[in-house]
């Protein structure tokens, strides 16, 4: 029975998913900021279109043209971008880069697959290091309204390709999905997170009084695996994390912030609602130190239109320490706390995919009885155990096969 639902076709999880938001792949990292702000989303899809085999149709020779997604754009990856000295030197020109030129090379984390393909080819393609499945939901070609509709909004590039609309599955998605059937599973899920072995012991640390550039790798290696940067003490305890969703939220002058505080300050500074107004002033004035009066000026335009938008309401009666955050709405206010989500070795599979998936993380820090931190488990770990049913059960045929 498990094996046979995971065999559903992947169709089944995109009853009710928006369109992708597209720019592409020429398009300037601006565009893609002005979008990813604009459309409310965390990810913008990215995508190459040869329009060639289109042109030679029109020359009598057939065709349409080719579109494919070849990857995503998020606000990490433009913070990333920015925290090098030069990017901070001058993000005015850092920023009329093209966007395919700060995709992560090599790494396959926007996959196509057919709506007819199956929910473990799904997972296949996930534990090959893929984020995002681009998946096509409807074809438009022979609906003349929405044609019209489609030729009226044009930002950047309309949201279809040849007539096609997509959506795209995350690991997030497919983990809910099977949460929601996991009876079908019985008794896996309620096995220990221990006894399935998904407990991954290779962390990402940064110490709270580190430079938080220093944890600049870990945040990128975080980013592509869907995990995040624990941030401990100096006896090694969790204190708190700086996650990629939490940076999601975030806008581009982040950057500044990594390249001047401390790891344990960046947790304050993105926190939800905004960062303390002492924080920013901090920020401005090290940068000055350095020479990196443009970034101070991106700063101070990017909270004064922030503030402009936000209401008259404060933040700083929830805010313990005294210092005041600046008011700021909309991507702030949706990200989650950085404080971190734990669980324990004998915390069973279903408890922890409940507690993901209730506080939107990716990765779930694993504590031992003495409240050291040991290992995380993410959502591809999650995903392995499920794909091991179907292993568990092609096994005993491959047994018989060889013994014939």
């Amino acid at each position: 029975m498990a094996v046979s639902f995971l065999n559903r076709e992947v169709s089944d999880l995109c009853l009710g998913k928006p369109a992708l938001k597209p720019i592409p792949a020429e398009a300037t990292v601006s565009e893609a900021l002005t979008l990813l702000k604009k459309s409310g989303e965390t990810h913008v899809s990215v995508w190459s279109c040869d329009h060639s085999r289109k042109v030679a149709e029109e020359e009598g020779g057939g065709g349409d043209s080719v579109c494919r997604c070849i990857g995503k754009i998020c606000m990490v990856d433009v913070i990333c971008f920015l925290c090098t000295e030069e990017n901070l030197a001058d993000p005015s020109k850092a920023l009329q880069t093209p966007v395919e030129q700060i995709l992560p090379k090599g790494n396959s984390i926007v996959r196509h697959l057919d709506p007819n393909s199956s929910l473990l080819e799904a997972i296949d393609y996930i534990l090959e290091g893929a984020q995002n499945l681009v998946i096509p939901i409807q074809n438009y070609k022979s609906t003349p309204s929405r044609k019209k509709l489609l030729s009226k909004a044009s930002f950047l590039t309309p949201t279809n390709h040849n007539g096609v609309e997509y959506c795209w599955l995350t690991q997030e998605d497919i983990v809910r999905f099977l949460l929601n059937s996991i009876g079908v599973f019985s008794p896996m899920p309620t096995f220990s997170i221990e006894s399935l072995n998904i407990i991954n012991h290779d962390m990402m640390t940064v110490s709270y009084h580190d430079p938080a550039i220093s944890s600049l790798d870990a945040i990128i290696r975080a980013y592509i695996e869907q995990s995040s940067v624990a941030v401990v003490d100096e006896d090694n305890r969790l204190i708190g994390e700086i996650s990629p969703f939490t940076l999601a939220y975030c806008d581009e002058t982040v950057a500044a912030a990594i390249a001047t505080l401390s790891a344990g300050d960046l947790m304050t500074y993105i926190d939800y609602g905004g960062p303390p107004e002492d924080l920013i002033e901090l920020v401005k004035m090290r940068l000055q130190e350095k020479k990196l009066g443009a970034m101070v000026e991106l700063i101070d335009e990017e909270f004064s239109l922030s503030s402009s938008s936000s209401s008259a309401s404060s933040c700083s009666s929830d805010d313990e320490s005294g210092s005041s955050k600046v008011t700021v709405l909309g991507r702030y206010s949706s990200a989650r706390r950085s404080e971190a989500i734990t669980c324990y070795p004998w915390s069973s599979l279903v408890a922890v995919m409940i507690q993901a998936l209730a506080h939107r993380a990716n990765s779930i820090w694993v504590m031992d009885e003495d409240h050291n931190l040991i290992g995380v488990v993410t959502f591809k770990g999650i995903l392995e155990v499920f794909r091991s049913i179907a292993n568990a059960r092609h096994q005993p045929e491959r047994e018989n096969t060889s013994k014939q």
